[in-house]
């Protein structure tokens, strides 16, 4: 039995609660917050039976063997060292921090300390992702050439909601922009070519913003995130001699489209209970009862190079969390 401790009570901690009971060994056993009314109220909501009113006790429970991580972007830092200096094993909401260099403080810290650390990007657990990883490798489409995503949302976000709020890491790049630019990662790598464009909003974090990923292998990435309006939510990944079309959400798909040349298509599907946030938890005690510090789907190698490549493009938007 893999015992979970909670930190934070918003939205997110609430749907990967509920997918932990669809988790074999999974036993929910503490929640945490920066106030003991907050981390009460969750706890009586989704039957945790300890609460903690600080990160610093959950991380000194005993009983507690990884903590799941789902502040702000800009509390993962701190978060996630509190439980790591305390020897608790933790998944990290993405992005892992703001920046990279803040990331490769966790990976260095959880690496010396040997403790297990993992970036929460539940999209690389999904078994249709890894089927479409699966088909690749066994030339499906032949070379890769072409990967198209999108992930818009249409808000309106009042100006202190996280989704504006440059203090909590708005905007739409980190929050939503990693998704697209993680499937492409995961399929071509890191790009030696990076161009993007944002409208930036009054708050100073983008508000819309497309992204082109170059690779001297010839193939592109067509990318693009936004906060003011909803967009299809789809992908697409081309190769020589075919096609594969995820369906929205595309990070969450239960089923994927294969086009090859010259044949019908042909979907392949996949039943995806719950929201499908149980596979990451999964890959997790997997990883734990294997005795591993990372995860082979979500290594820190690929968490440092997508949060570089953010930095890359934060950089040519110009979107500075410094406060």
């Amino acid at each position: 039995m893999t015992r979970w401790g909670i930190l934070a009570t918003g939205h997110i901690a609430a749907r990967f609660v509920e997918d932990l009971r669809l988790v074999p060994d999974a036993e929910l056993v503490a929640v945490a917050s920066r106030t003991p009314e907050s981390a009460q109220l969750f706890a009586e909501k989704h039957r945790v039976p300890r609460a903690y009113g600080s990160w610093a006790e959950l991380a000194a429970d005993p009983e507690v063997d990884v903590v799941y991580v789902a502040t702000p972007h800009s509390a993962h830092h701190a978060a996630a060292m509190t439980c790591l200096s305390a020897g608790r094993a933790v998944l990290l909401e993405k992005p892992f921090t703001l920046d990279a260099a803040s990331s490769r403080e966790l990976v260095e810290t959880a690496r010396a300390a040997g403790v297990f650390l993992m970036e929460a990007m539940w999209m690389r657990t999904n078994p249709l992702i890894l089927r479409l990883v699966e088909l690749i490798a066994e030339g499906a489409i032949g070379t890769v050439t072409s990967v198209q995503a999108d992930f818009g949302v249409p808000g309106p976000f009042p100006p202190e909601h996280r989704m504006r709020a440059r203090v909590l890491g708005g905007g739409a790049l980190l929050d939503l922009g990693i998704y697209p630019i993680s499937l492409a990662h995961l399929l071509l790598g890191v790009p030696q070519h990076i161009r993007s464009w944002a409208k930036i909003g009054p708050e100073g974090v983008d508000e819309n913003t497309g992204v082109v990923l170059g690779y001297d292998s010839g193939a592109v990435a067509t990318l693009s995130c936004g906060i003011i309006g909803a967009t299809p939510l789809v992908a697409s990944v081309t190769g020589t001699t075919g096609r594969i079309d995820l369906p929205a959400p595309f990070f969450r798909p239960d089923s994927l489209t294969l086009h090859r040349a010259g044949a019908e298509p042909e979907t392949i599907s996949a039943e995806v209970p719950g929201g499908g946030y149980q596979y990451e938890a999964i890959e997790v005690q997997r990883c734990l009862a294997e005795g591993l510090l990372e995860s082979p789907l979500v290594p820190h190698s690929t968490t440092l190079e997508v949060m570089t490549l953010l930095d890359t493009i934060r950089g040519q938007i110009g979107v500075d969390y410094d406060a």
